[in-house]
């Protein structure tokens, strides 16, 4: 099990794998974005070359504890999301996962989200706070959703084990549960039309206001993974587990990539929603996914 976590954390889906491809699914985003828009975009490697310039910037001086929080922020969500592509159930049932390693995926792709609502507070910008502020209220919205629509898919299996939920099933439990975790991955990233947090026409960069060079660099490394981590869960979700490696790996690859596009251009044609507008959305959802949830639960009971 060591052996396989290894290649899950530093190959497939882990670093060797997710680092190029976050910065390809970022320049997906922004160039099937552009083409709606009937603008040409970016060139493929425009992403990469960024952060690499963001790296060899120098940032402002800081002196004191908020100088070191405002580094160590992005490096905990680099790690974390690091933590959680290594828990992704793309090998065989009996070659990975524990009891409950559901719970501590939930967990770890949360903590980039706390990090990002820590640091605009810490920032002392009025804009990194009002942008906190806005991803701390979403959040709560958008994490009901996830929640329910991860037990609604746990309660299908009657497991918490992430091996055990791979692969699509016959129940409707799983793929409304599906459902409901594509509708969390816009506010989980930012994108419109979930993008109160981050309006630059309203509060410049919000929490990241006040970020440059290599830490700005590392938030935007975050992203990328952030987008691999999230898709990544989906496809492993509706991916059939008992397929080959040689086969997984370009197929997981694909689901990703699609939910990437199919996200860009909701993106494109959506405009932004007020934070009021956003929270009533997810909340909605929550209803809906709370009654499917308990559904499925005693269907399974009456079953059982």
């Amino acid at each position: 099990m060591s052996f396989f976590g290894l290649i899950r954390l530093f190959i497939f889906p882990g670093v060797l794998f997710a680092v190029p491809a976050g910065w390809f699914f970022v320049w997906a985003e922004h160039k099937a974005v552009a083409r709606i828009q009937r603008r040409i975009g970016p060139p493929l490697l425009q992403p990469f070359y960024d952060f690499i310039k963001l790296l060899g910037k120098r940032t402002p001086a800081r002196t004191g504890v908020e100088a070191v929080l405002l580094k160590l922020y992005p490096v905990f969500s680099v790690l974390s999301l690091a933590g959680a592509l290594a828990l992704l159930p793309v090998f065989p049932h009996s070659a990975a996962g524990f009891s409950g390693d559901c719970v501590l995926l939930v967990a770890l792709l949360e903590v980039p989200s706390i990090c990002y609502i820590l640091a605009g507070f810490t920032s002392g910008s009025i804009y990194g706070q009002i942008g906190a502020i806005r991803e701390a209220v979403l959040s709560v919205a958008n994490n009901v959703v996830l929640l329910l629509a991860i037990v609604t898919v746990a309660v299908t299996e009657n497991t918490f084990r992430l091996t055990d939920l791979a692969g699509p099933t016959m129940n409707p439990g799983h793929w409304i549960g599906v459902l409901g975790i594509l509708l969390c991955i816009p506010a989980k990233l930012r994108l419109n039309p979930f993008s109160t947090s981050s309006a630059e026409q309203e509060i410049y960069a919000g929490s990241l206001t006040e970020y440059a060079g290599a830490a700005l660099g590392l938030w935007e490394l975050a992203h990328a993974l952030e987008w691999v981590a999230l898709t990544g869960l989906v496809a492993t979700l509706v991916l059939p587990a008992a397929l080959p490696w040689f086969l997984y790996a370009p197929a997981f690859a694909l689901v990703c990539l699609l939910q990437v596009l199919v996200l860009s251009a909701i993106a494109a044609g959506t405009a932004r929603y007020t934070l009021q507008r956003s929270i009533n959305f997810y909340w909605r959802w929550a209803g809906v996914l709370a009654v499917l949830a308990i559904g499925s639960a005693a269907a399974m009971r009456f079953h059982l």
